[in-house]
């Protein structure tokens, strides 16, 4: 039997060694940080210009807000963000889609208008290597959710002409592409006619396809039609959140591995750690069940979040999490076929331990260093395999 003082002691220093866990600090060594500094660093998703969009800020300078802007940027060592052209499921079917998307690339060009010695609008793989070579930040983008497309091949033209380099096939909602993972209503059972269409002039502009967001049904219609590599450009794996559709399951990450392709690791709590995605799914449960009962707009309804996540914080992923998932994916099909798609600025508070904003990347390369991996391994997540894909891309649009 323990004595009372001794039942204390135990507990104080349980709680003591909880608390060290979950106030772990992250400490990169010198060739981690040199590494990313070193190395072309490419995240697939980032919000900024939808941060923007809500508030503008000056990016070009250090930010009270947000998980991005240029001091962050290169202390992290991240020199080619694509910039997320996302737009809302509920837009669907709306002029207002197509201007939303016009004005979100407006932002990104008066990013680089207000500081072209530290930005660069990137449309090729071959503008982020010369603008790697002179300091710049690369600039490309990349649209979430294909709706401002409007069923027509003149607004694809368009948009790639204005630098648009991957289009998510949808998002929240199917759309008039594709069905999304996260709509159970799947009217397209996958692909619609038109998106099938689609994906054909996308290989032939050079536009890489986004299978993130979209149907498993949607998802194998879209690797058979691509003549080209798709990527998903922030997905992360089933495997650690079972039954969420909206991560790749083993089969589908096979079928991408077979077409060439690449997953970019979404580096969101909830996508990445079963216990979060756990945490999430009851909140939202408990949410329906009071906006049910009092209405959305009831103030009960307005101050539950709030006061459910004081009361139950939300049990944050870690840099180790990230890192699984990037381990399963070199197991299944190999190192040439994983990166990152961080969703920076896109999943608010969720972000892992050590993984808060774009200052932390060296934290994860160090993470991949101590688990074996090589450095020419590292250099081909952090922008290697995406570039090939881009290049394979590129290259199929040349010929036709």
């Amino acid at each position: 039997m323990f004595k009372k003082s001794s039942i204390s002691l135990v507990v104080a220093t349980l709680l003591l060694s909880t608390t060290a866990s979950a106030a772990k600090t992250y400490s990169a060594s010198d060739k981690a940080i040199k590494l990313t500094q070193d190395t072309i660093l490419i995240d697939t998703h980032i919000d900024v210009p939808f941060r923007l969009n809500k508030k503008w800020e000056d990016v070009s300078q250090a930010t009270a807000s947000g998980d991005f802007d240029y001091p962050r940027a290169k202390q992290g060592g991240l020199n080619a963000p694509f910039m997320s052209i996302y737009i809302p499921a509920s837009l669907d079917k709306s002029a207002e889609s197509t201007a939303l998307a016009d004005k979100l690339i407006d932002y990104v060009e008066a990013i680089v208008g207000r500081a072209p010695d530290k930005f660069a609008i990137a449309k090729s793989a071959d503008d982020v290597e010369k603008q790697f070579k002179q300091g710049l930040i690369s600039l490309p983008m990349g649209m979430e959710n294909g709706s401002p497309i409007q069923g027509s091949m003149d607004n694809l033209k368009h948009f790639y002409e204005r630098g648009i380099r991957y289009i998510t096939l949808a998002h929240s909602m199917s759309n008039h592409i594709a069905d999304s993972s996260y709509d159970l209503r799947r009217q397209w059972k996958g692909l619609s006619p038109f998106g099938k269409e689609l994906i054909v002039e996308m290989n032939k502009l050079g536009i890489m396809v986004d299978i993130s967001h979209v149907s498993d049904d949607a998802f194998y219609q879209a690797v058979a039609i691509s003549k080209v590599p798709v990527i998903a450009s922030h997905s992360s794996l089933r495997a650690f959140t079972p039954g969420f559709e909206r991560n790749m399951d083993d089969d589908m990450i096979k079928a991408l591995g077979k077409n060439g392709g690449v997953v970019q690791i979404n580096f969101g709590s909830t996508f990445v750690s079963k216990v979060a995605r756990s945490w999430s799914d009851t909140l939202s449960n408990k949410r329906k069940e009071i906006e049910e009962k009092e209405g959305k707009d009831s103030d009960l309804a307005k101050s539950f979040e709030k006061k459910y996540t004081d009361k139950n914080p939300m049990p944050f992923a870690t840099v180790d999490t990230v890192l699984d998932h990037i381990d399963h994916v070199v197991k299944l099909i190999g190192i040439d076929h994983v990166g990152i798609g961080s969703d920076y600025d896109g999943v608010g508070d969720s972000l892992p331990e050590g993984l808060k904003d774009v200052s932390t990347y060296p934290n994860l390369v160090q993470g991949l260093l101590d688990r074996g991996y090589s450095d020419k391994d590292i250099t081909k997540i952090l922008s290697g395999n995406l570039l090939r894909v881009w290049r394979a891309n590129e290259a199929y649009a040349a010929k036709h």
